[in-house]
């Protein structure tokens, strides 16, 4: 019994000696610092560096219930005074003047933009972010953070276009 118990052992420790061995397990992961491995494709870099909030596309006039918006040479006062009370109340919560914060900074947005791409973005954001390329670039470009629909009349867009006309 003794022996038998003797060469199961000896044939038991055989087996994980031939069997165990070191093994290497590939690591696919990068870890900081580390390079991709040569066999990797790189990614496809975009046709363009420029930003989507950097873009001028001056023919768009968006999706929604603007069509035609006129600009008269003069800027109305009045009108920008009550836009900026909009702003200030509605939409400065995630837009700062003249910084990118949460959303785009709107001063300058008319040399980006056509006026019933701005009104109807104030005034139609879910539609526009889902079926405007360029409002789903902005949407990208600003962590996916979506603009809020606010609820505006368009009297009160047309007012808040009238502020950005002072920016």
């Amino acid at each position: 019994m003794k022996i038998i118990m003797k060469s199961l052992a000896a044939i038991a420790i055989l087996t994980l000696i031939s069997c165990g061995g070191k093994e290497e397990k590939k690591n696919d992961s990068i870890q900081i610092g580390q390079k991709p491995a040569a066999t990797e494709t790189p990614k496809e870099e975009p046709a363009s560096t420029e930003k989507p909030s950097e873009m001028v596309d001056l023919t768009n006039k968006g999706i929604g219930p603007i069509k035609n918006v006129e600009l008269s040479p003069e800027i109305d006062q009045a009108m920008a005074a009550k836009g900026m009370e909009v702003y200030k109340t509605k939409c400065m919560a995630c837009h700062k003047p003249d910084k990118k914060f949460i959303g785009p900074a709107p001063t300058g947005i008319l040399k980006r933009r056509t006026p019933e791409w701005i009104m109807n973005m104030i005034l139609n954001p879910e539609e526009m972010t889902q079926k405007d390329p360029l409002a789903h670039e902005l949407l990208k470009e600003f962590n996916g953070s979506p603009m809020a629909n606010q609820g505006l009349s368009e009297e009160e867009a047309r007012q808040v276009l009238e502020y950005f006309r002072t920016l």
